[in-house]
């Protein structure tokens, strides 16, 4: 099978978010399992209002400060509330999939190399669905980026209105000059939470 189902666009950072269209064979709109299994934690400058972002501020849940989630999913194993539909039956679907946050634009159904995530295989067999067949590794699409709002100037903001939060704040370092992408800035907040 040719890989014409995942759309791979790289970002200026040199990230990879995925898209997958609205056709028959999108494996995704009969399945559903990873929108009720993870937590979808992201930075909080992806949130819709003042910051820039685009994830609607209804349907998040603040961490702390920087970090937000997707309500219905802060503790893992439990269902997104933009989830459309029935798991694992036909037309299930992210109602803001345009404004879906990061994690949901990096997550593959399928590796570089065209096999099936072991991450959805494992779900996928978990609610009763078939495994995912390996694809044609397909090369990258150049597009116009997602444009997210600048993670460093928005911890510098939320830190600058909560001064007891960066003295013990782990991404202190960041702040102090040393250049980072954002997504080593996301990668940061997430490795302390629980």
């Amino acid at each position: 099978m040719d890989n014409d189902i995942q759309i791979r666009l790289i970002q200026e950072d040199n990230r990879v978010f995925l898209d997958m269209p609205d056709t028959p064979d999108n494996p995704c709109f009969s399945c559903g399992a990873c929108c009720q299994h993870f937590r979808v934690s992201f930075y909080c400058g992806e949130i819709a209002g003042g910051s820039g972002g685009f994830v609607p501020a209804e349907l998040v849940s603040m961490i702390n400060p920087l970090m937000a989630c997707m309500k219905g999913t802060e503790t893992g194993g439990a269902r997104c509330i933009a989830l459309q539909g029935t798991i694992g039956q036909p037309g299930i679907a992210c109602g803001i999939y345009a404004n879906r946050p990061t994690p949901c634009r990096e997550f593959p159904t399928w590796l570089d190399d065209g096999s099936p995530n072991p991450d959805c295989l494992r779900l996928r067999a978990s609610i009763g669905l078939a495994p995912l067949q390996p694809v044609a590794p397909s090369p990258p699409h150049t597009s116009e980026p997602v444009q997210l709002s600048d993670p460093l100037a928005t911890l510098s903001e939320c830190l600058s209105t909560s001064p007891a939060q960066a003295d013990t704040d782990c991404c202190k370092p960041l702040l102090e000059g040393e250049p980072a992408p954002p997504y080593a800035v996301i990668h940061e907040l997430n490795r302390h939470q629980p």
